[in-house]
């Protein structure tokens, strides 16, 4: 751009949108390409809506790991249940921010949440 050019209306009002879609979307986790990420619950999500996000994540994914016997199901509390179970929708359908909103109950991690036997994919 020419010194002292004015941006066209379209490149402001493009950018205008990106800025409001990043702000929509509730992440403030910048992910860089390429790098595995995995969907956990915030610590501070109340029960209810933990369970509800346990409820739907196990409607629409396999939770056969956080039955009795399974390699995560311990341990035995309802953060550690609804997280396994946020991750393991967010993994199947594609690992993208919007997959781990939860209504503003979880975060995308860099870090491997995985313990003893309990495998986050």
């Amino acid at each position: 751009m020419a010194r002292g050019a004015q941006p066209s209306a379209s490149l402001l009002l493009f950018s205008l949108g990106l800025v409001l879609f990043y702000l929509a979307s509730g992440s403030s986790v910048r992910v860089v390409e390429g790098q595995k990420t995995w969907c956990v619950a915030k610590p501070s999500a109340s029960n209810e809506i933990l369970a509800l996000n346990l409820n739907y994540a196990c409607s629409q994914v396999s939770c056969a790991v956080i039955q009795r016997g399974g390699p995560c199901y311990y341990p035995d509390n309802l953060v550690s249940r609804a997280a396994v179970a946020m991750n393991l929708y967010y993994a199947s359908n594609g690992r993208h921010a919007w997959n781990c909103y939860f209504n503003n109950s979880a975060l995308v991690v860099q870090s491997d949440p995985s313990y003893g036997s309990c495998t986050y994919y």
